[in-house]
């Protein structure tokens, strides 16, 4: 997983988000970054590494031998789905697109499929994947909503989901990290759910963040912004004498003043580094979908008529 991590990071300068384990038969998914274009293009990735995966040659590369149902899944996935394979002695990484026109059946019924020595993550993987990872903005917007189906089910069953966000402030690129995580109430850090690298040009996270999640309200997470400020209020405004605390205004008048209303950092680190906690909660839209999908998945068919 790492070699590959660093081809498409690296070679290519895409975005590399690894995928929780249960998502069965893929292990990662590649983001196009084009300069400063960053469009939710998505490939996904079933990852394999060793010699094990090159020890069967086909005409011009090797044959990859997946089962029926990985086939299924990835023929029914929502993203075009691309093999990738790691040989540890020329340390390339080869790949192959899951396709109808590239898949083969042999004669046990079963699936084989050739993947080129010729293709590889580098700068020549740029066009045939990321024309692979194009879709009409309908079909990108579905598949970004049928991506965060999991994170949406969350929410909608009571989960509070938390936004984790770190913005290198200094940097014209706006590259950053950002999480999503579970607020278990309890004090602690939240349980990490995902991550990824996140690059977005001059433009705020601010700004942009509410774009990332069409289908969820953010809010600043309350309880982290009312300690950091109000932290920062007593640095700024108290004062000691003989061991009394005094303040020259009341929080309420200080934070009126002081701190600007909606989406902002809580606090930064070493003069470069934005930090930003924000909380999720269903929106129409993740309300709607779900119903949809529900429908989609166990409604009865509609006939109508003349059809």
């Amino acid at each position: 997983m790492t070699q590959a991590q660093l081809a498409f990071e690296s070679d290519l300068g895409w975005i590399f988000r690894v995928q929780p384990t249960e998502d069965y038969g893929i292990d990662a998914h590649a983001e196009v970054v084009d300069g400063e274009d960053v469009r939710g293009r998505l490939v996904a990735l079933q990852v394999k590494s060793g010699l094990s995966w090159f020890s069967e040659p086909g005409p011009g590369g090797w044959w990859f031998r997946p089962d029926t149902n990985h086939v299924n899944y990835w023929l029914d996935h929502s993203l075009p789905v691309a093999v990738v394979v790691y040989h540890p002695e020329t340390k390339l990484c080869h790949w192959q697109l899951i396709r109808r026109d590239t898949l083969e059946r042999t004669s046990t019924g079963n699936w084989k499929i050739l993947v080129p020595e010729s293709q590889i993550i580098d700068e020549s993987a740029r066009a045939p994947l990321g024309t692979a990872a194009d879709g009409d903005p309908y079909e990108l917007r579905i598949r970004e909503l049928r991506l965060a189906k999991p994170w949406m089910e969350m929410l909608a069953n009571g989960t509070r989901l938390l936004v984790d966000m770190e913005e290198w402030s200094n940097k014209s690129s706006g590259r950053g990290a950002i999480s999503i995580g579970i607020d278990h109430e309890n004090g602690n850090d939240a349980e990490e759910l995902v991550r990824w690298q996140f690059l977005i040009g001059p433009r705020s996270y601010a700004e942009d963040v509410v774009g990332l999640f069409a289908w969820a309200q953010l809010d600043v997470h309350e309880e982290t912004y009312d300690d950091a400020e109000y932290d920062l209020y007593v640095t700024e405004c108290s004062t000691w004498d003989e061991g009394d605390q005094y303040f020259r205004e009341s929080y309420e008048e200080w934070k009126s003043e002081r701190i600007p209303s909606g989406i902002r950092p809580y606090r930064n680190d070493s003069g470069e580094v934005d930090v930003y906690r924000l909380e999720m909660t269903l929106n129409e839209l993740g309300k709607s979908f779900l119903i949809v999908d529900e429908f989609a998945i166990t409604g009865s068919r509609q006939l109508t008529g003349g059809l």
